[in-house]
C-alpha cells in the first residue's frame, strides 16, 4: 500500500490525511484478546505500508525497541516496535503491519499491530495533548483526534527517532558567524516547545528579535494585532516585523494555511515568510510554493535559518527602495 499516491489535499486549506494505525496491548488481562489503541501520522510522512518483511539484527544498536534493519528495493532500513518504544505490551492477535516513512530526509520503519484507514481531517480538529496524556506515551504525542467512537493519537516520530539518534536531532552550527547588527524582528510559530527555542536561540545569535507564538492560529492572532498598529501609526506591517518563521504541521491552524492567509492579505502580503518543517521534500515542496512562500526549509538544515531569512528581508528592503 502506497500512502504517497493518496495526497490529493490542496495546499493552505488547513486539512491533512493522517493513516490511523492500532497497536493491540495488553490490558491486564481484562479482556483476552487485548485491548486495541489508535494512532495516526501524517500521509505525507509515509512512504507505504508492508507486511512484516525478513529483520537483520543490528549489533550496534542497543535500545530494545530497535528490532533490526531489512532490505527494500536496495535500501536498508532500521525498523522499531512501537509498542516497546511506548512502553506498552503487543498482544499478537494477527501478522503485524509495517509503515514505512520518510522524514527530515531520514527513511525509517515502525511495526505496528495493524492498519485502519486514512481520515482526511482539519487542524482545527487536532488538540494539543494534555500533561497526563504526554506522561502516558513518553512524551510522544503531539496530537488527539477525537472520532464519535475512539480517540486517535497523533505521533511525534521525529523525537522517537531523534531519541534513537543524535545526529539526527537539531544542532546549532557553531562555526557559522552572523551579522548581529542586523535587530531584525521574527516571529515564528511551532508547536514543538523544543524546536520554539531553538530557533529563538539561533535567530538571537544572529542578532534577531523574536517573538514565538505556539502554532498558526496563535501566530495569525498576533499579526492582527501588528497590523492594526501598523495601520494606527501609518506605517507598514514591515517596520514592526520582517520575517514569519513557521512550522507546518500544527495544531488549530497550519504552516501552509497561514502563509496563504499572509499572502492574501493586502497589508501583510510583502511579509516575507520560511516554512520550517520536517515534511518539505522535493514531493512535497510545490504545496508550500503554491501557497506562496518565499522559502521552505528541512529541519535539519536550522543553521541555514538565520541566514536564509536575512536575504529575504535585505532583498525585500532592496526591492522597496528599488520601487521608491
Amino acid at each position: 500500500m502506497s500512502a504517497q499516491n493518496d495526497i490529493l489535499l490542496e495546499a493552505g486549506t488547513n486539512e491533512l490525511e493522517i493513516v490511523e494505525f492500532y497497536l493491540e496491548e495488553d490490558p491486564r488481562n481484562e479482556k483476552p484478546n487485548g485491548h486495541r489503541a489508535y494512532y495516526g501520522v501524517n500521509v505525507a510522512k509515509v512512504l507505504e505500508i508492508i507486511r512484516m518483511p525478513e529483520v537483520t539484527e543490528m549489533p550496534e544498536v542497543t535500545h530494545p525497541a530497535v528490532l533490526g534493519a531489512f532490505d527494500l528495493r536496495s535500501r536498508i532500513i532500521p525498523l522499531l516496535d512501537l509498542a516497546a518504544w511506548l512502553k506498552k505490551k503487543r498482544v499478537e492477535n494477527e501478522p503485524p503491519k509495517v509503515i514505512v516513512t520518510e522524514f527530515n530526509n531520514v527513511t525509517s520503519a515502525f511495526m505496528v499491530s495493524g492498519v485502519t484507514r486514512i481520515h482526511r481531517i482539519s487542524w482545527e480538529d487536532v488538540e494539543a495533548p494534555n500533561k497526563y496524556v504526554s506522561a502516558l506515551s513518553s512524551e510522544s504525542i503531539t496530537g488527539v483526534v477525537k472520532f464519535r467512537d475512539r480517540m486517535v493519537f497523533i505521533l511525534d516520530l521525529e523525537r522517537i527517532v531523534a531519541e534513537l539518534n543524535p545526529k539526527l536531532r537539531l544542532k546549532l552550527d557553531e562555526n557559522v558567524a552572523f551579522d548581529v547588527k542586523s535587530n531584525y524582528r521574527a516571529l515564528i510559530a511551532d508547536d514543538s516547545p523544543l524546536i520554539r527555542e531553538m530557533i529563538r536561540d539561533l535567530l538571537q545569535q544572529a542578532g534577531f528579535h523574536v517573538e514565538k507564538t505556539n502554532n498558526g492560529r496563535e501566530c495569525w492572532d498576533r499579526l492582527q494585532e501588528i497590523k492594526q498598529s501598523a495601520m494606527d501609526s501609518g506605517r507598514p506591517v514591515t517596520d514592526f516585523v520582517q520575517v514569519v518563521i513557521s512550522d507546518i504541521e500544527m495544531p488549530m491552524m497550519d504552516g501552509h494555511n497561514l502563509t496563504k492567509r499572509i499572502k492574501e492579505d493586502l497589508a501583510l502580503r510583502d511579509l516575507p515568510v520560511i516554512l520550517f518543517s520536517s515534511i518539505i521534500t522535493d514531493k512535497l515542496r510545490h504545496k508550500g510554493e503554491s501557497v506562496g512562500a518565499d522559502d521552505q526549509c528541512s529541519k535539519p538544515e536550522i543553521t541555514q535559518l538565520a541566514l536564509r531569512a536575512a536575504n529575504l528581508i535585505e532583498g525585500r528592503e532592496t526591492e522597496a527602495q528599488d520601487e521608491g
